[in-house]
C-alpha cells in the first residue's frame, strides 16, 4: 500500500515539537553553564544552536521534498551516496539511539534517586541501578506486547510539553536567586573550545527534528507546508528553550546552575517546597519511562529494515505472531542500552558518544542535498520546496556539525576513537552480510 498524504501544517508542526522536546532541556543546561562560564555566553550558545538547527531543518525539508519516501536516513544516504555508507551510518545511529535512551534514563535516575534511595546510596552506582532496572522492566513490558504502554504514551508527551510551559512561567514570577558574590574565574580555554564543548549538549537537546524526513510522503503540499511547519516548530522550540533557560538562571542562579541536579524538580521546589520537588521528580521519571519505552518499541524496526534489505540476518525481522514483537531485535537493542548504561553511566560521557554519531550522521545526510539537487534537477519548477540561500545554509550547517565532531575528538580522543571503531566495523559487516545473502539467493 502506498502512503497517502494526510498531514497538514499543524500536524507536522506538532511532530517537529514532539520530536525535539525530550528530557535534555531538564539536564543539559547544567553542562552548558559549566562549559560557557558566563550568562552571556550561555544564552549566546543556545541562540546559535537554534539558528544552526533551523538551517538543518530547512535542509532536511528540501531533502524530504525532493525524495519523499518512508525510511529516512537509510534510504536517503543509500540513494545519495552508497548502500555501504548508509549501513555504516545507520549502524552507528542504532548505537547512538541506545545511548540516548541511556542518557535519558540517567536523567530520570537523578530525579527519582532522592525520592527512592536512602542518602547513603545516592551516588552514581545507585542511579545506575535505577536506570538499568527501569530498562529491564520496560523490556519485559515490550516483550509481552505494546498495549500496556501505547495507551499512555500520548498523555506523557502532552504532559512533558505542559511541564516546559510551566517552567517557563517561572521567568515571570517574583522568585529571584540571591545575588552571588563569587569572583569570576578566567576561562582556561579559548572561545572556539568553549563554544565547541557547549554545543555538544545544546545540539543533543535540539536533536530529533531530522526525523521529519520520514514524513515526506505523508504531508499535503510538502513544498508549502513542510518548510512552514518546520520553521514554526523550530521557532516555538527556540522560544521555549530560551525562556526556560532564562527561568533557570533567574530562579536558581547561574553559578548554582552549574552544579544543580534534578533541575526541573529544584525549580518546582522553589515554588512548592519539598512536596513539589518530590511530585515533580516522580512525574519526570514517568516521562523518562515514556521516552525510553517508545524508543524500545521503534528502534527494533530499524533492524527489521536492514534485515529486509539483506544486510542483517533474517532472524532480526522475525515477529511473534501473537504479540507482534520482534523478540530477537528487541532483546539485542535492550542489551545494547543496558551495556551502555553499565559502561557509560556518566551523562556527559554518554552525550559525547551520542553527538559523535549524530554529528557524523546529520552532516552526511544533509550533504545529500548537493547530490539530490543534481539527480533530481528535473523536479525543479514542479512544486517541490527549494530553500533560499543555497548552498550557504546547508554548508553552514555541515560546517558547524563537523566543528562539533572535531571538538569531541579534541575533548576526549580515546572515547572518540573508540566510537569510530563502531562506525568502521559497519563496513566489514555490510560486506559479509551482502555476500551471505547473495550466496543464498
Amino acid at each position: 500500500m502506498s502512503i497517502k498524504p494526510k498531514l497538514g501544517p499543524f500536524d507536522l508542526t506538532m511532530i517537529v515539537v514532539g520530536l525535539v522536546i525530550g528530557m535534555g532541556i531538564f539536564r543539559t543546561p547544567v553542562s552548558v553553564a559549566r562549559e560557557t562560564g558566563t550568562p552571556s555566553l550561555f544564552f549566546m550558545v543556545w541562540v546559535l544552536g537554534g539558528l544552526v538547527t533551523l538551517c538543518g531543518a530547512l535542509t532536511y525539508a528540501e531533502i524530504g521534498s525532493r525524495y519523499p519516501v518512508a525510511g529516512g536516513f537509510y534510504k536517503v544516504l543509500s540513494y545519495g551516496f552508497h548502500p555501504a555508507y548508509s549501513f555504516m551510518i545507520n549502524w552507528t545511529l542504532l548505537i547512538s539511539n541506545a545511548a540516548s535512551i541511556a542518557a535519558v534514563c540517567i536523567v530520570g535516575a537523578e530525579y527519582i534517586g532522592p525520592v527512592l534511595l536512602p542518602e547513603t546510596i545516592q551516588h552514581e552506582g545507585g542511579r545506575k541501578a535505577i536506570a538499568i532496572g527501569a530498562v529491564l522492566i520496560l523490556y519485559l513490558i515490550n516483550l509481552s506486547g505494546i498495549r500496556m504502554s501505547a495507551s499512555w504514551q500520548n498523555v506523557l508527551t502532552v504532559f512533558k510539553i505542559t511541564l516546559v510551559l510551566l517552567l517557563c512561567l517561572a521567568a515571570f514570577s517574583n522568585n529571584i536567586a540571591p545575588r552571588q558574590t563569587a569572583a569570576a574565574v578566567a576561562a582556561p580555554h579559548g572561545w572556539a573550545y568553549i563554544f565547541g564543548a557547549a554545543l555538544v549538549p545544546v545540539f543533543f537537546t535540539y536533536g530529533g527534528y531530522q526525523q521529519t524526513i520520514n514524513f515526506g510522503s505523508d504531508v499535503r503540499e510538502p513544498a508549502k507546508n513542510m518548510p512552514k511547519s518546520i520553521m514554526l516548530g523550530i521557532g516555538i522550540i527556540l522560544l521555549l528553550y530560551i525562556t526556560v533557560n532564562y527561568a533557570y538562571v533567574k530562579v536558581i542562579g547561574f553559578e548554582q546552575l552549574k552544579t544543580t541536579d534534578a533541575l526541573a524538580a529544584r525549580m518546582a521546589g522553589a515554588f512548592f517546597g519539598e512536596y513539589g520537588f518530590r511530585i515533580t521528580s516522580v512525574l519526570l521519571f514517568l516521562s523518562v519511562l515514556g521516552y525510553a519505552n517508545v524508543n524500545l518499541m521503534s528502534n527494533p524496526r530499524m533492524y527489521y529494515a536492514m534485515a529486509e534489505d539483506g544486510v542483517l540476518p533474517g532472524i532480526f525481522k522475525r515477529v511473534n505472531s501473537k504479540t507482534q514483537v520482534q523478540e530477537v531485535a528487541l532483546t539485542v537493542f535492550a542489551a545494547l542500552v543496558v551495556g551502555l548504561l553499565y559502561f557509560l553511566s556518566n551523562f556527559d560521557t554518554i552525550i559525547r558518544y551520542v553527538m559523535l554519531f549524530d554529528s557524523i550522521g546529520l552532516a552526511s545526510a544533509a550533504a545529500t542535498i548537493f547530490v539530490l539537487r543534481k539527480k533530481t534537477a528535473h523536479l525543479d519548477g514542479q512544486g517541490i520546496y527549494k530553500m533560499r540561500l543555497y548552498p550557504f545554509i546547508p554548508a553552514f550547517f555541515i560546517t558547524v556539525y563537523l566543528f562539533v565532531t572535531v571538538n569531541i575528538f579534541i575533548t576526549d580522543l580515546g572515547q572518540a576513537l573508540g566510537g569510530m571503531v563502531w562506525f568502521v566495523a559497519g563496513l566489514p559487516i555490510y560486506i559479509f552480510m551482502r555476500y551471505v545473502v547473495r550466496k543464498k539467493s
